[in-house]
């Protein structure tokens, strides 16, 4: 890998941090579709506030809550201080993290302790790598992949799955061929479990039945209604260009907005969980525009087993604050637990949700 490309990818990834913590990068005409559900009130609960327990069980290991901190950043300077935080937090709450695309860690040695750092902070809890469908589409060695595996002693691979990244993306692969296949070898040659992770635009219930039959063991919706990697792309592209001439204006405004809500992919995937279940078993963690407790509630009787974030705590990470934020969220989850008559989280995968429309 050439020096330029070297520090491009370096530039990409710092760009990414900055445009979230300080742009507006949000879907604008779609949300998560949390807001149109509602909790059934349980007027005698029958349960005490304070023996509510928001433990979980993720990939057959118990973590302290039902919440996971994202894949976000690493591969530059600064990205080593942010997972050392986020790791912190983790170990802290006992909640698994995943890291950011590795790509850089496999081209350049140098970056790999950017990585690396955040099994030395939180050794305790389950950490996941993560490299992106295009690095898959072209394949991996197996080299290439106990790199990423040994670096973090990691608990599974995270592929990200960003066709509308990478389309806007001013430096974007879109070749996607050939992932399927390709990501079938990877989950029949390693033996840690495969997590299939969109960035922020959903996946659909055929997208997830593919994968599945792909040997993938989780799907993380990723749905829309947080951020948009678009907007990101976008930001990046038009400073550099000045403009984007790529699309009209009417297609652009959509594709900007392009994806499947969060709530509308848990409840197909719940669904296709149901009628898959003789042949292939697998976990579903909700995340895009996951940003309170409510939501992690909201989330797990929608079918997942665990709700992530990254948005919502990197910015927390940013103001110092996401000890509080994490607390704050699971005093939420505590909340609902209580209102909803669910002493675990367990019993509160089966309480009722009522659509408001």
């Amino acid at each position: 890998m050439t020096q330029n490309t070297d520090n491009t990818t370096t530039e990409r990834k710092h760009s990414h941090v900055e445009i979230c913590l300080h742009n507006d990068i949000t879907f604008c005409g779609k949300t998560t579709g949390f807001e149109h559900y509602e909790f059934e009130h349980d007027a005698v609960p029958e349960i005490s506030f304070s023996e509510i327990d928001l433990s979980a069980t993720f990939l057959g290991k118990k973590t302290g809550a039902p919440l996971m901190i994202s894949s976000m950043t690493g591969g530059y300077s600064r990205a080593s201080l942010l997972n050392r935080g986020l790791a912190e937090a983790a170990e802290h709450f006992h909640i698994p993290l995943g890291v950011g695309s590795m790509r850089q860690a496999l081209e350049n040695a140098s970056y790999r302790e950017s990585f690396a750092v955040v099994r030395k902070f939180a050794p305790s809890v389950q950490i996941f790598a993560n490299i992106g469908a295009p690095e898959v589409a072209k394949g991996l060695s197996r080299e290439e992949l106990d790199i990423m595996l040994d670096l973090l002693e990691a608990d599974g691979l995270i592929v990200h799955l960003n066709p509308a990244q990478e389309l806007f993306q001013p430096e974007g692969n879109t070749d996607f061929r050939h992932v399927l296949d390709r990501l079938a070898r990877i989950t029949s040659t390693i033996t840690v479990p495969v997590i299939a992770k969109e960035v922020g635009c959903g996946i659909s219930r055929s997208a997830a039945r593919r994968l599945v039959e792909a040997g993938v063991k989780v799907i993380d919706v990723a749905g829309a209604g947080g951020i948009s990697w678009q907007k990101v792309e976008e930001v990046r592209y038009t400073r550099q260009f000045g403009h984007d001439r790529r699309f009209s204006l009417k297609a652009l405004d959509e594709l900007l907005d392009w994806g499947i809500p969060t709530s509308d992919c848990l409840l197909s995937l719940r669904e296709l969980k149901t009628e898959m279940k003789e042949r292939y078993d697998f976990e579903i963690i909700s995340s895009g525009g996951i940003s309170s407790g409510i939501d992690i509630a909201k989330s797990l009787a929608m079918g997942a087993q665990i709700a992530a974030s990254a948005g919502e705590l990197l910015k927390a990470l940013h103001a110092e604050t996401i000890m509080e934020t994490i607390e704050t969220w699971l005093n939420d989850l505590r909340a609902v637990m209580f209102l909803c008559g669910a002493a675990t989280t367990d019993q509160l995968r089966n309480k009722r949700l009522i659509n408001k429309h």
